[in-house]
Order: C-alpha cells, then structure tokens, then sequence
C-alpha cells in the first residue's frame, strides 16, 4: 500500500483519538490547577502543598488503574473503556464545584476523578491508533497526542478567564463541557478499533497480533530501563507543569501574562508532538529523545533564582513544552515497538504507571519547597539531574525487535 494510505484509512479514529485525548483526565486537570490554587488558598486558608495534594491523590489512583483499564481494552476493545470514562470524567470533575470547607471532602472528590476518569488518558486512545497505523506510526502518535498541546494552548486562557469573571467554582463545569460535549459525541461518531483486513500488513503475523507479554515485557531490562527514565522525567516535569504559573506570578508577572506564557509552553508541545512523532518514524527512538529530554535542565536552571526577564520565561517554556511534546510520544511509540500490539494495553498500562505515579506526586513535592522555603529554587536543581539521568538511559535499549520475522526480545 502506498505509504498514504494508513491516514487514509484512519484519519477519522486519529482525529477522535486528538480530541480523546486532549479533553481527557490527564491534560483538563493539570492545565487548569494552577490557576486554581490561589483562589483555593484565599476561600479556605489551605496550603499550596494541600491543594495539589488533591491532583496527587487523583492522579496516584488513577494511575495504579491505567493497567486495569489497559487490560480492559485488550479484552473488551477501546472504544467502550474510553467514552465510558470519558464521561464519567466529564461528570466528576464538574462535581468538583461542590467543594466545601473540608480538605478531606475536597480530596475524596479528586479520588472519584482519578478512579473513573483515566480511561480517557492515552492508554486507550493510543491502542486504538497503533492499531490503525505502523509505516507513520511515529507520527499518527504525534497527531494524536497533540490533543494534549491544545488542551496547554487553550485551557490556561479559559480557566484564568473563568476564575476572574466566574470564580473558581463554576471553572470546573465549564471545564467539563470540554469531555461531555466536545469529545463524547466525536468519539462517539468516528473512534473505533480497525476490522482485521484493515491493519496494516506489517502489524499481524498470520492475521494474529505479535508480541511479548507482561510478564515477558517486565522480565527484560528494557522495561525497566523506560519504566525509570518515564519516572526521573515525569517527576521533574510534572510539578513545573502544575506550578508554572504560580512560579511566574511569584517573579512578578499578571495572572494574564502568565497564562500567555504557559500558553506559550503548549504551542511548544505541539510542535514537539509533531516533530518527534516524524523522527521517530526514521531514526532510532532514545537518539531522537536524547537532547529533548535533557534540554529542560537548561529551563530549569533559567527559572531558579532572581532576574526572570518575559523573554527568559518564554524560552524556558518552549523548551519546557519541547520536551513534553517528546516524552508521552515517547510511551505510547516504545511500548508498540519493543513490546508489540498482543499485549500492548497492559505493557503500556504498567509504563504509564510512572508517569501518573510520578505526575501524581511531584505537584504536591513542588508545592511543599514552595511552602517550606518561600521559591521553587530547590526543586528546580533536582530537576536538572532527573531530565538528564532520564534522557541518558534510553541509551541502553537496542535495536527494535522484529516480530514480522519472529524475533522476539533477547
């Protein structure tokens, strides 16, 4: 088949899977809570680290059930475990203006967000694409997760809009319109796994699909390899991500101007998305990661401290956003790749962990410095370390292997 014709035939699953994603339980959540936090802090007097605790909490559980919905998905098929928890999503996080002046009350709420909205994460929509596609795999996963860059391009402006002329209450519904009547009824309409003549050739063997299982997968250093670098970036992203805008306010600039710069963060993700799904398509994986995931070191370096001129804060989040734009590309493509399709829900399930564990944890770790030492200047030279241990050890994983030909991992 020429090599168009994967788009051909799934551009309707690719383009429910963008919208999938970015309305999903992973990007809403943490492209809005920075905005969130003051106004929470002021209304019940609680601390930034208590406040954050409550995304800790949702993304902890939802990411201990990313293997379950995983596997649910290998069973049952995508379609059904997305849109259920895509609207189950939409539900719960409305709920969450039902906030009162109870901290435990306000963390059961995101409990119920992360146990029945992450089966609108990309654990789901991505086997849906990976199925679709193999020869431009690296590059319709690319297209897929730019969902999350326009939920960075879009959602900041909207929540600090609907935070200053609405308050913080009715934020959380009219953030929830995005998953219910946005994503729902498109994926609805165009999301659904291929029928088996519609693979491509190259993703069966015998009209069967090949690949290790989870016990094999995690059996090897490789799994481990990714399952750590996933972790060390995810940590030290994940509370940059969340405290970006908090961090930029505390230097001085607007809520307005800050949200033009995290916006700024989210056009980065999008080209990144889309520049390193198409070099993943022809230059080995880690090679191509390398220098993206390390780069946000040098971010990391240009926040901390005095002096953070709009311009230095416009290029730390481009290349803040740059590395994003990599690392969950990164997941979905290595999982298929080293792993294979037959068992790829709970191998991508078990990947993923790290990052909603480490995503989870590091907005609450972020907030506690922030608490304990007035600036965020301690975390930020942790961070420093973990981009580059995560970028360096992808190094270790060796050629893909062939499961066409019936080579497995060694």
């Amino acid at each position: 088949m020429p090599p168009r014709s994967e788009f051909t035939l799934g551009w309707k699953v690719l383009v429910a899977a963008m919208v999938g994603v970015a309305c999903g339980a992973s990007p809403v959540p943490y492209n809005s809570i920075g905005f969130l936090l003051g106004p929470l802090h002021e209304e019940f007097g609680w601390s930034f680290r208590d406040i954050s605790l409550g995304l800790t909490i949702c993304g902890i559980a939802g990411s201990l059930l990313v293997p379950v919905y995983g596997s649910l998905s290998d069973r049952l098929g995508v379609r059904p475990v997305a849109l259920f928890s895509l609207l189950a999503f939409g539900i719960s996080f409305a709920a969450l203006a039902l906030t009162a002046a109870s901290l435990t009350g306000y963390w059961l709420l995101w409990l119920v967000v992360g146990v029945v909205g992450f089966g609108s994460t990309p654990v789901t929509w991505t086997r849906g694409v990976n199925l679709w596609f193999f020869r431009r795999r690296g590059l319709a996963l690319g297209i897929t997760l730019v969902g999350t860059s326009l939920t960075a391009i879009l959602v900041p402006p909207l929540a600090a809009y609907s935070v200053e002329n609405f308050g913080w209450r009715l934020t959380f519904p009219i953030l929830a319109v995005l998953p219910l009547f946005l994503a729902l009824p498109i994926g609805l309409l165009l999301f659904r796994e291929p029928r088996p003549e519609q693979r491509p050739p190259e993703l069966t063997v015998d009209g069967v699909l090949p690949g290790v299982t989870l016990r094999e997968a995690i059996g090897g250093y490789r799994f481990w390899l990714i399952w750590v670098s996933i972790l060390c970036v995810a940590f030290a992203y994940g509370g940059i991500f969340v405290h970006l805008a908090q961090l930029l306010i505390g230097h001085g600039f607007t809520v307005t101007a800050a949200a033009a710069i995290v916006s700024t963060q989210g056009l980065a993700i999008l080209v990144g998305r889309i520049g390193t799904g198409y070099l993943l398509d022809r230059f080995w994986a880690p090679l191509v990661t390398l220098p993206l995931l390390s780069a946000p070191a040098i971010a990391c370096w240009l926040l901390a401290g005095d002096g953070l001129t709009t311009l230095l804060a416009v290029v730390s989040a481009v290349i803040l956003g740059s590395a994003a734009g990599a690392e969950t590309d990164l997941i979905a493509f290595l999982a298929g790749r080293y792993f294979g399709m037959a068992h790829y829900g709970k191998i991508y399930g078990m990947l993923y962990l790290p990052f909603g564990l480490a995503s989870a944890v590091s907005p609450a770790v972020y907030g506690w410095v922030r608490d304990t030492t007035g600036t965020y200047d301690a975390m930020l030279y942790v961070a420093i370390g973990l981009f580059i241990a995560g970028a360096v050890m992808l190094l270790g994983l060796g050629k893909y292997p062939d499961f066409q030909a019936g080579k497995r991992l060694a």
